[in-house]
């Protein structure tokens, strides 16, 4: 019966699943297996585009770790007894003997090939023949643990067949494991065999991927499951389905500030950002991971990138603004400095690219790192003019031959500063041009402030001026020398400028 103890048994299921295997008490369920005077043939299982051969002693595993998660999510501390031992032994027989008939009914002498997910269904309706489906059920969510990574798509050009808003905003990709392990419970809760499952996953899968709907919220899609259901029949999982869905909402309205659990995190994952203008849209993380991609070059650290894209990602919620997601994609990246002293240069890499793109009128999905250069030297004579306009740079500048000077300008020199050194040039030391009150933006970057404070110091000079601000400029951005605070105030800005 559907009623809130099964709800909150079912839960304390999911996440005894969840726990890590070396949290739990180990048995040797391997040692129950079954062996046959009768040859056995050879049997393959493939499972993540790898073949192995059938191994008894895992299946033995399998079944055992599934009735340990439900003992433990019972407080049931005998969980190696007699009965639980036969269980596993007889589900063992029956599993071997099923797939050595299977087997023996397949032509040729190849070795039959046996899909993870089919192994998967044959241990559990030996479960369901032994009336052990509450074992079956933790088998399920067990599966659903180990298969919350796998992402698929059932169409010819591999697009998404529909995404899928969850509760809390976040949307994720399509995954019919997903729905297919939902109707799998339901039928299970009941005592049935869940085998109708996958036909509806794969029903509405179907019916979904010739529509072209590209959203879909996460209770419409859980009408569109209990229909499919009744439309195939199943009356009484559908009413099962229904039950569970209305105690878990009631659970939800009593339990406000509970966190959603993620179960997936790695599945593709988007969230509706809000830009400037006030429109929404998805934004799918593309221009994150090439961040990464350019702040973990030549870098040693301890996560790999996938392990930093999820740290960079925490606190994220739907509807935030482009310029909240910025912050706290940097603050999340400014965090991992205590991690490791490695990360001040990965932080301070980050928050160079949002700069760029403050700056240079540059993108790093629409442009990418490798025309960071040129993007420098356009910038370079436009942003000079700029700063003459708004009177922030005094236009001797603009006398020298700038072509020349932004030839020698070299993005590459900012990889070597740390997070804090970034922050400080883009707190103190970078022009801002505040002509428009709702938007400050800088027109310099690192090396374009260097150039500047080269060119500022170099005023004076009547002979060979472009030579000397680049010989100096290649000081600053090597980082064999700097000038003191007061002489880039009264150089590089005062005398530059003539005004302040």
């Amino acid at each position: 019966m559907i009623d809130q103890t099964y709800i909150e048994q079912d839960m304390e299921l999911q996440r005894c699943a969840a726990t890590p295997q070396e949290m739990k008490p180990r048995f040797d369920w391997s040692d129950l297996t079954y062996s046959s005077e009768t040859p056995a043939p050879r049997i393959l299982v493939e499972a993540n585009d790898e073949r192995s051969d059938l191994s008894i002693e895992e299946i033995a595993e399998t079944v055992g770790k599934a009735i340990t998660d439900l003992a433990l999510s019972r407080n049931q501390e005998d969980i190696y007894n007699d009965a639980n031992r036969q269980l596993v032994a007889g589900i063992v027989k029956a599993v071997t003997e099923t797939l050595a008939q299977r087997a023996q009914g397949e032509d040729g002498e190849a070795p039959m090939l046996l899909s993870s997910d089919d192994l998967s269904d044959v241990i559990e309706q030996a479960l369901v023949k032994q009336n052990a489906h509450e074992v079956a059920k933790s088998l399920l969510i067990r599966k659903k643990a180990a298969d919350a990574r796998r992402s698929v798509n059932l169409t010819d050009d591999n697009r998404p067949v529909c995404r899928v808003v969850r509760r809390n905003g976040e949307v994720v990709a399509w995954n019919p494991n997903k729905i297919e392990i939902a109707v799998r419970s339901a039928f299970l809760s009941l005592g049935m065999d869940s085998t109708p499952a996958r036909g509806v996953a794969n029903a509405l899968t179907e019916r979904f991927s010739k529509t072209g709907q590209e959203f879909i919220r996460i209770e419409d899609l859980q009408d569109r499951v209990q229909e499919e259901l009744m439309r195939q029949g199943h009356y009484k999982v559908a009413e099962a389905y229904i039950l569970y869905r209305a105690h878990r909402n009631n659970q939800r309205q009593s339990e406000p500030d509970q966190q959603p659990a993620t179960d997936d995190a790695n599945q593709e994952s988007l969230i509706m950002v809000t830009r400037p203008d006030g429109s929404s849209d998805l934004w799918d993380g593309t221009d994150l991971r090439q961040r990464i991609a350019f702040a973990t070059t030549g870098l040693d650290l301890c996560l790999s990138p996938s392990e930093i894209e999820q740290e960079l990602r925490r606190a994220f919620y739907s509807e935030m603004t482009e310029e909240d997601l910025k912050k706290t994609i940097i603050l999340n990246a400014k965090s991992l400095i205590e991690k490791d002293g490695d990360f001040a240069k990965l932080a301070g890499r980050i928050l160079l690219t949002y700069i760029y793109e403050e700056v240079l009128d540059w993108s790093i999905t629409r442009d990418g790192v490798s025309r960071l250069t040129d993007f420098h030297r356009s910038a370079f004579k436009a942003n000079l003019h700029r700063g003459v306009e708004i009177e922030r740079i005094h236009p001797r500048l603009l006398d020298y031959n700038l072509d020349k000077l932004a030839d020698a300008i070299n993005p590459a020199a900012d990889l070597d500063f740390d997070y804090l050194g970034i922050q400080t040039l883009y707190d103190r030391y970078l022009i801002v041009d505040k002509t428009d009150e709702n938007r400050h933006r800088r027109i310099e970057t690192p090396q374009l402030f260097w150039m500047r404070v080269a060119m500022g110091l170099m005023v004076g000079e009547e002979d060979y001026q472009e030579e000397k601000i680049i010989d100096l400029y290649s000081l600053y951005a090597s980082r064999r020398f700097c000038s003191s605070t007061p002489t880039l105030f009264n150089s590089g800005t005062m005398h530059s400028q003539l005004s302040s």
